[in-house]
C-alpha cells in the first residue's frame, strides 16, 4: 500500500495526476437511472460483493481492500476470496486486530487520493475506530471547505445474527445515519449489494456499508444489466420492491424480506401491501415513503435496531412533517426490543422483529386487528 501512496504523492506532499487524468474524470457515471427487470441469473449476496469488489479493484488501481483476515483467509465470510491472489499483498492488507490503527490508516490513504476499502469482521468492532469515522472521515471534507475528499468506505456485517449475543448483535444504521457527511447504505438483494457496492467505492465521500450476515448466503435474481461492470444504482434513491394501496411498509437490510413475506400473507386476507426497500440510509429517500403515504394512507416502518431514535423514527417524523394530513390511522414502527440482545435462542427470536409482528401492525392500520367475522 505504501508503495501505492508514494506513486501518487509528489514532492509537496500533495496528490498529483495519474496517467494525465484528475481524480474526477476517473469516476465512473452513475448508470442506475435505467430499468433493471430482466431476471438472467441467480446470485448470492456473498457472490454479488466479491464480484464488485473484484469489478472496482480491476478497473481502478487506487482501491484497495485492509482489514482483519481479508487476504489469506479470503474474509472472515469470505467476501474476499481470490482477491489477494490476482491483485497481490500490496492492495489486498491483512492487518492487527486493531481496527482504531487500520481505520486510521485508511482515512488517511483516502486523503492522498486512494480509495480503501475497510473491512469490519463485525460492525460491532467499527465502535473501536469511530473516532476516525465520525471526527476525520466524516467531518474533514466540511472543515477544509471543500479542499480534502475522503473517499472511503467502511463496510462488513451488521445487526443481528443468530446466537452471537449481546455484544455482536446491534444495527448501527440510526448510529451512522444520524452523523452529517457520511452516506449510509444497507443492501438487501445481490442487485443491492452490487450496485451500491460499486456505487460506495466510486463515491468522493466516506461511505458507511451496512451488510447482514444471514443474507450472505441467500440468492436472489440478478438482472443481465446488473452483472455489467458499469453497473452501479444511485446513492439515496429507495427501491419499490411491491406496489400496493392499502398499506406502506418501510424496511432495510434483512427486514425486507420479511416485509416482503407479510405483503403475500397480508394479501390473502385481501391487503394490499406496498414495500419500500431503502436500500439508503443517509440521505434517505423521503420523496418515494411520502409519494407511497399519500397513495395508501397508512405507513408501518420495520427494523431491527432498538425503537429508540431509531431510523423508523425519522420516518414517521417525515411523514408526520410533510404528509400528516394524508393519514388515515397513526403510524406503526416495528422494532427490536428495547434491551440488549439475549443469547438463548427463543429471548433472541423474541427480541427481533418477526413476520407476524409485521403483519399485526398493517392489520391495525387497516383497523383489522380483529376478524371480519368477529367484527361482524
Amino acid at each position: 500500500m505504501w508503495g501505492i501512496i508514494r506513486q501518487k504523492v509528489g514532492s509537496g506532499g500533495l496528490p498529483v495526476p495519474i496517467s494525465g487524468k484528475s481524480l474526477q474524470s476517473i469516476r465512473p457515471a452513475v448508470s442506475a437511472m435505467r430499468s433493471y427487470s430482466s431476471a438472467a441469473k441467480e446470485m448470492t449476496v456473498r457472490d454479488a460483493l466479491n464480484s464488485a469488489l473484484d469489478e472496482e479493484m480491476s478497473a481502478d488501481p487506487k482501491v484497495f481492500l485492509m482489514g482483519e483476515e481479508v487476504g489469506e483467509y479470503q474474509g472472515a465470510y469470505k467476501i474476499s476470496k481470490g482477491l489477494l491472489e490476482k491483485y497481490g499483498p500490496e492492495r489486498v492488507l491483512d492487518t492487527p486486530i486493531t481496527e482504531a490503527g487500520f481505520a486510521g490508516i485508511g482515512v488517511g490513504a483516502a486523503y492522498y487520493g486512494l480509495k480503501p476499502v475497510v473491512e469490519f469482521m463485525t460492525f460491532n468492532f467499527s465502535m473501536q475506530a469511530i473516532d476516525h469515522i465520525i471526527n476525520s472521515a466524516a467531518k474533514s471534507n466540511y472543515m477544509s471547505a471543500g479542499q480534502i475528499s475522503v473517499p472511503i468506505v467502511f463496510r462488513g456485517p451488521n445487526g443481528a445474527a443468530a446466537g452471537v449475543g449481546a455484544q455482536h448483535s446491534q444495527c448501527f444504521a440510526p448510529w451512522y445515519g444520524s452523523c452529517p457527511g457520511l452516506k449510509v447504505l444497507v443492501p438487501y438483494s445481490s442487485e443491492d449489494a452490487r450496485g451500491l457496492l460499486k456505487a460506495a467505492i466510486r463515491d468522493p465521500d466516506p461511505v458507511v456499508f451496512l451488510e447482514n450476515e444471514l443474507l450472505y448466503g441467500e440468492s436472489f435474481p440478478v438482472s443481465a444489466e446488473a452483472l455489467d461492470s458499469s453497473f452501479c444504482l444511485p446513492i439515496g434513491k429507495a427501491k419499490i420492491e411491491r406496489e400496493g394501496k392499502d398499506v406502506t411498509i418501510t424496511a432495510y437490510s434483512k427486514m425486507v424480506g420479511y416485509a416482503l413475506k407479510a405483503a403475500e400473507i397480508l394479501a390473502k386476507e385481501g391487503i394490499s401491501a406496498e414495500v419500500i426497500n431503502l436500500r439508503s440510509i443517509r440521505p434517505l429517500d423521503k420523496s418515494t415513503i411520502n409519494a407511497s403515504v399519500r397513495k395508501t394512507n397508512r405507513l408501518v416502518t420495520v427494523e431491527e435496531g432498538f425503537p429508540q431514535h431509531g431510523v423508523g423514527a425519522e420516518i414517521c417524523t417525515c411523514v408526520i412533517e410533510e404528509s400528516f394530513g394524508y393519514l388515515d390511522a397513526p403510524v406503526e414502527r416495528i422494532a427490536g426490543a428495547d434491551v440488549p440482545m439475549p443469547y438463548a435462542a427463543n429471548l433472541e427470536r423474541m427480541a427481533v422483529p418477526q413476520v407476524e409482528d409485521i403483519v399485526r401492525a398493517a392489520k391495525r392500520t387497516c383497523y383489522r386487528s380483529v376478524p371480519m367475522a368477529a367484527a361482524a
